[in-house]
């Protein structure tokens, strides 16, 4: 008889969609500024009434320079203009009601009327450049012409889409499954593919830019997705990128669920001018920042940041390992985080028959401590997964960092373990609590 078919191995694409890269949902877009009439377009009185009508109905950026451009064919009519707040319509977001919740929240009416001046993210992963994925593109007539990615190799590479093979018998385009091939770009400008923007003809006549954007949640916004905020200065990605890493690595390496801030700053950058010289020149640059205090973080305080805890002494006690070797690779790692401890086997614990017996008396037998935090452990169902972390992170922020090297501290956890016997449920859902409220005030 034939075995039944299951799907269980979940690493492999199992459907045409997941054989393609995976992107988070966009629900819309604030901008780092606005577009403003060229001085050409600002002469054609059409093209004026048509842009002051576009700004007036909430229509995008886009709509305003297409309507522009079909009706007096002044190409290229809008341009960038920085401002010292973020530009957030209702045009640029899939349900127009979220930018004026966000509007409604966050903005401030500094006298010209309401702003979004400054307003608070939250990322959704931990990679930073998830967050903040970056490119050099270059856009032609049809659309993407070309674009950087980096290979395995570590170089940056300059790539491009394939023409689509013709169809002989059809003298058509054959049609492409799986989305557009892409190849590496190689010309006499780029014979080899590599990016190099010195030798590159179209970043030297300013057609390729950095192309980048921040993905995040605005806190109490209600939608199905991420929003985004483009850029193109490296400035504001090497400033985010710094603040990025400065929490990550008070934060074990976490930044998803942390609220940043964002908001604008005019700071003096150099730039080389035309005539190979530096000049300083002001700009309103975006700043990523965030509320938290970085003397708490990197000290190590445990009711601030438990997940900073070097436990592998306390991972040692509930699993029954050796406690010199783990405060050794403690002390080596001060900022270790539990979950880039490699876990050891399981070790085959000696659990004791499950009882509600009353706690043991005030002091353990010291060449015992080991095995009873083990044993403790295990009876309450804690002793692996989460539940051991939780319980890691519940004792630091009862006793205080190295409670492992003070016997009374140790003593006095199996006390509170051994009363926890009589409702193992409800010292769970303490600990859970605990570890809550102290990773909500980081």
């Amino acid at each position: 008889m034939q075995r039944a078919i299951g799907y269980t191995d979940f690493n492999q694409p199992r459907s045409l969609i997941e054989e393609r890269p995976a992107r988070p949902p966009i629900i819309g877009k604030i901008r780092p500024g606005i577009k403003v009439l060229t001085k050409r377009a600002k002469e054609n009185d059409q093209a004026v009434k048509i842009h002051d009508a576009g700004l007036a109905r909430g229509d995008s950026f886009e709509d305003i320079g297409d309507e522009i451009e079909r009706k007096t064919k002044l190409r290229n009519a809008l341009v960038p203009k920085n401002t010292a707040w973020f530009t957030c319509r209702s045009s640029d977001f899939t349900n127009p009601a979220t930018a004026d919740e966000i509007l409604q929240k966050y903005g401030e009416d500094r006298g010209d009327g309401l702003k979004l001046w400054r307003f608070p993210v939250i990322f959704a992963f931990d990679d930073w450049l998830a967050n903040m994925p970056n490119q050099l593109k270059v856009w032609g007539t049809r659309g993407l012409q070309y674009f950087s990615e980096y290979g395995t190799d570590g170089k940056r590479y300059c790539k491009m889409y394939t023409s689509p093979e013709v169809d002989q018998r059809g003298q058509r385009a054959k049609r492409l499954f799986g989305g557009r091939t892409i190849i590496l770009r190689q010309d006499d400008a780029i014979p080899d593919g590599v990016c190099d923007p010195h030798q590159c003809p179209q970043y030297q006549e300013r057609k390729c830019n950095l192309s980048a954007n921040f993905l995040f949640a605005v806190p109490e916004i209600k939608g199905l997705g991420l929003i985004e905020l483009p850029t193109n200065s490296i400035y504001v990605l090497q400033k985010a990128y710094a603040a990025m890493q400065t929490v990550a690595l008070a934060r074990g390496g976490r930044l998803a669920g942390l609220q940043f801030w964002l908001s604008k700053k005019a700071v003096e950058i150099t730039r080389i001018g035309d005539d190979g010289l530096p000049m300083r020149q002001e700009q309103m640059l975006t700043m990523l920042d965030a509320e938290i205090d970085m003397g708490a973080l990197l000290d190590g305080a445990d009711q601030v940041a438990p997940a900073l805890d070097a436990a592998s002494q306390a991972v040692a006690l509930l699993e029954g390992t050796n406690v010199v070797a783990a405060e050794a690779v403690a002390q080596s790692s001060p900022l270790a985080d539990t979950s880039t401890i490699p876990a050891a086997p399981e070790p085959e614990l000696a659990v004791a028959p499950t009882s509600t017996e009353g706690p043991m008396p005030s002091e353990v037998d010291p060449d015992d401590r080991e095995s009873v935090l083990a044993d403790l452990a295990a009876r309450l169902n804690m002793a692996k997964g989460q539940e051991r972390s939780d319980l890691l992170a519940f004792a630091r922020i009862q006793y205080g960092q190295g409670w492992t090297k003070r016997p009374k501290d140790v003593d006095s956890m199996i006390r509170e373990m051994q009363i926890a016997l009589a409702n193992p449920m409800a010292f769970r859902e303490q600990v859970q609590a605990c570890v809550r409220d102290a990773a909500a005030s980081v």
